[in-house]
């Protein structure tokens, strides 16, 4: 079996972590895989969303210690300045989580626009106790995800957070029965899909550059993005408002 799997549904992929034998730790192969499919999912003309899901009930362990143990293997970081959570993509990305999300597993978490979690789902940054420091982007997203007295807690502690707490935070945006994690995701994505894709990216794109700008700055980026969009997408758009499509909401 493949460690990384991709599955196609029309605009929705669905790609897989599929080492559940280690919890979906990401050895050094599985993380070149897992890049390989988000560039891949990036440059697929048709492909509009995207599910990141662990396979076995485990979103991921993080990297493979046993692998740096046993074998000396050396983990470049994930993130920095070109590891594959290093920038965002140009396309929604959604984590759908059963199970443990921690250490390195946490950042890929937060790398996604969105978190569903299953009632089972625990998030936390349990490298803490073996000495392995955060090179995912876990100390920059998390902060700016839930602020920085929550994630100071989560990252000093390595304490575990279940998907209720997670979601009081702001660290999940919807929680689950058990096993329905993947089903609501590609749920969510499939809806996604059907809406004019300038405009969304166009606003994604604002709101995840906007940060360390000045008011100013971010607006005028902001209107910059949506030149586009409106050229594209909203004519047609609001002649479909006029026509009374969409006047009771999405």
């Amino acid at each position: 079996m493949a460690k990384i799997e991709v599955e196609w549904d029309g605009p929705v992929t669905t790609i897989i972590i599929n080492r559940p034998e280690a919890r979906n730790a990401l050895d050094l192969e599985a993380t070149g895989l897992l890049h390989n499919a988000l560039i891949d999912f990036e440059e697929d003309g048709d492909a509009r969303v995207a599910i990141l899901w662990g396979a076995g009930g485990t979103f991921c362990a993080g990297a493979d210690l046993r692998e740096m143990a046993d074998k000396g293997a050396v983990y470049k970081s994930w993130a920095g300045t070109d590891g594959p959570l290093s920038q965002p993509l140009s396309k929604p990305l959604i984590a759908a989580v059963e199970g443990h999300a921690v250490a390195g597993g946490l950042g890929v978490a937060l790398y996604c626009d969105m978190r569903v979690a299953s009632e089972t789902a625990i998030f936390g940054v349990f490298c803490r106790r073996f000495g392995v420091p955060m090179s995912d982007g876990t100390t920059v997203r998390l902060p700016r995800l839930i602020g920085t007295g929550r994630a100071l807690d989560m990252l000093n502690t390595g304490r575990p957070v279940d998907a209720f707490d997670a979601k009081v935070m702001g660290l999940v945006d919807r929680v689950e029965p058990t096993g329905h994690a993947r089903i609501t995701a590609e749920a969510i994505a499939r809806h996604m899909a059907e809406f004019p894709q300038v405009a969304m990216r166009a606003d994604r794109w604002s709101a995840l550059h906007q940060g360390g700008l000045s008011l100013t700055e971010a607006l005028e980026r902001e209107a910059e993005g949506a030149e586009k969009a409106k050229r594209v997408d909203a004519a047609n758009g609001a002649a479909r408002f006029s026509d009374g499509d969409g006047r009771g909401g999405i």
